[in-house]
């Protein structure tokens, strides 16, 4: 058995390179046929090409715009996730400490959380401008309520026999709290950070396009008026490439406040 597991850990790196060496295949044969059908099958006004999206790119690299675009976009997301977790998260956990208070106002926080934040966009560039302020509000009503219901889901799938144990040995709530539920929920909080990665950068983006003079939803919407299909798909690009980088930067994370999942998944291999 022990064989067994020190060969996995030994070729555990190779697989890890043979995972990316296929997707840089993937990656490469999906542009090339891109590139080829935009050449001969495909009108690239539609779809532009791939080469055409590169020289936009480096075109706006180069006067320092999209780093200006894209830093004003990934900040916004920022703010608003760093809000909307404690606030997300402090709620779950009061609404699991008071079900009863949870299930009377359960049907109202749902239905703000099924509203589309689209028609909440122009209330919130009323109420706070169409500077930073409504782009972080925006998001922030985008993530918090994801953060607050994996929490509150992730409270009631804790072991109640833990918790009783605790209990019966006089624990107090707190120390049941720190000791046991919010390590038994981080898989939940860290499940929500990673689908509120791509709600914030909607958010963000969404902000943007309501009312703004800079950042990736400003410079799509402005292309996309122009006709431009190439500085579309540009940042269309930067925004799945923060995506991709940020959800890594979580697996990261992850790996060292989950270890035992880490390993799980190494095991697998």
């Amino acid at each position: 058995m022990s064989l067994q597991v020190g060969s996995v850990g030994r070729y555990a790196p190779l697989a890890g390179l043979s995972l990316s060496f296929w997707r840089v295949v993937v990656l490469i044969g999906f542009l090339v046929f891109w590139e080829w059908a935009a050449n001969t099958i495909i009108d690239p006004f539609w779809v532009s090409k791939p080469s055409e999206i590169a020289e936009r790119l480096w075109q706006q690299a180069s006067t320092g715009m999209l780093l200006v675009n894209s830093a004003a976009t990934l900040w916004q997301a920022a703010l608003g996730l760093a809000l909307g977790l404690p606030i997300g998260v402090g709620c779950g956990i009061l609404l699991a400490a008071w079900p009863r208070f949870a299930q009377v106002v359960e049907p109202f926080w749902m239905g703000v959380y099924s509203l589309p934040r689209i028609a909440l966009g122009p209330l919130f560039v009323i109420w706070f401008g169409i500077g930073l302020l409504s782009k972080v509000v925006l998001v922030f009503s985008l993530v918090v309520f994801v953060f607050m219901l994996n929490t509150l889901q992730g409270l009631r799938e804790v072991d109640r026999d833990l918790v009783n144990l605790m209990r019966t040995m006089r624990a107090s709530r707190s120390y049941v709290l720190r000791r046991v539920q919010i390590p038994s929920i981080l898989p939940w909080i860290i499940a929500a950070f990673r689908i509120n990665v791509g709600m914030a950068l909607i958010g963000s983006v969404l902000g943007e396009m309501l009312g703004a003079n800079r950042g990736l939803g400003w410079y799509i919407q402005m292309s996309g008026a122009r006709l431009d299909t190439a500085g579309v798909f540009a940042g269309l690009l930067v925004l799945m490439v923060m995506a991709v980088v940020i959800n890594e930067l979580i697996g990261l994370i992850e790996n060292w406040l989950i270890p035992y999942r880490r390993n799980a998944r190494i095991s697998s291999t």
